[in-house]
């Protein structure tokens, strides 16, 4: 069984199918999908959506692109958010949260001390609540390591990481687990394929971000859950591995960075 622990179901590229594509996935292996939130708005849809499913849960947090258009409110509202999920046994994690220094109105210097403001806070909520965290780290991994390190969230992965292997390990000694997922099967993704490769089994978790992030085979198009088992053959291929253990290893290692993760479900 697999756990795809980054994937958007709730998109609106999904149309009225998420459901659809979740039980797909599941027919595929795909035991457990994890669905992270990105601005107060969608908090309860990820909720209701992870309840509906059979192998989904959620995580809630404000993504860095929304924080254009979020306020201290919305911290507030996820910090009550989360005092309320945390008897639900669908609930994971504080996420999607991060830092996006790539795009370009974000990078702006009053912009990214809002980001970084933003990320402190989501931090603290996990802390303060003994949870994981999400990450989106684009251009600024240093950055939140530094935050990370300060604040010290009980661990978290690393999403679509893509950062040097001294920052794998900076995650690493913080108890955060490396996320890889289409990016990796791209031939000409070297260095992300090189991480792949040499990193420690035990460090690496895959995702999909469906629908983004497509692997090779699938881009342009939208990406699924149901691509998962094909992403974690080539982890599998990478590493000489056999698929088998590939599967339990990274299942074990999302186990592990997210504890509340349900138990996953078998298909009849």
């Amino acid at each position: 069984m697999w756990i795809d622990t980054h994937c958007h179901l709730d998109a609106h590229e999904f149309g009225n199918e998420s459901l659809q594509v979740a039980a797909r996935a599941q027919q595929q292996g795909v035991g457990m999908i994890v669905i992270p939130a990105i601005e107060r708005a969608n908090f309860s849809i990820v909720r209701d959506m992870a309840a509906a499913a059979p192998n989904a849960c959620y995580a809630l947090g404000i993504h860095p692109i929304y924080v254009p258009h979020a306020t201290e409110d919305d911290l507030i509202a996820l910090r009550v958010a989360v005092q309320a999920a945390i008897a639900d046994p669908r609930f994971v994690a504080i996420g999607e949260i991060g830092l996006d220094f790539f795009i370009p109105m974000l990078c702006e210097p009053a912009m990214r001390a809002r980001q970084e403001h933003f990320l402190r806070e989501q931090l603290k909520i996990a802390r303060d609540f003994d949870l994981p965290v999400l990450t989106h780290v684009r251009r600024s991994q240093d950055i939140v390591l530094k935050h990370a390190r300060q604040i010290r969230p009980n661990g978290g992965i690393a999403h679509a990481f893509n950062g040097s292997f001294q920052q794998a390990q900076g995650y690493i000694d913080l108890g955060f687990k490396l996320g890889f997922g289409g990016a990796m099967t791209f031939t000409r993704a070297l260095q992300i394929r090189r991480m792949a490769t040499d990193l420690p089994l035990d460090a690496i978790v895959l995702e999909t971000d469906a629908p983004d992030i497509s692997p090779s085979w699938v881009h342009p198009g939208r990406n699924s859950p149901e691509e998962l088992p094909r992403i974690g053959a080539v982890l599998a291929e990478l590493r000489g591995l056999a698929l088998a253990d590939v599967a339990v290893a990274t299942s074990a290692n999302a186990r592990a960075v997210l504890p509340r993760l349900p138990l996953m479900e078998i298909p009849s």
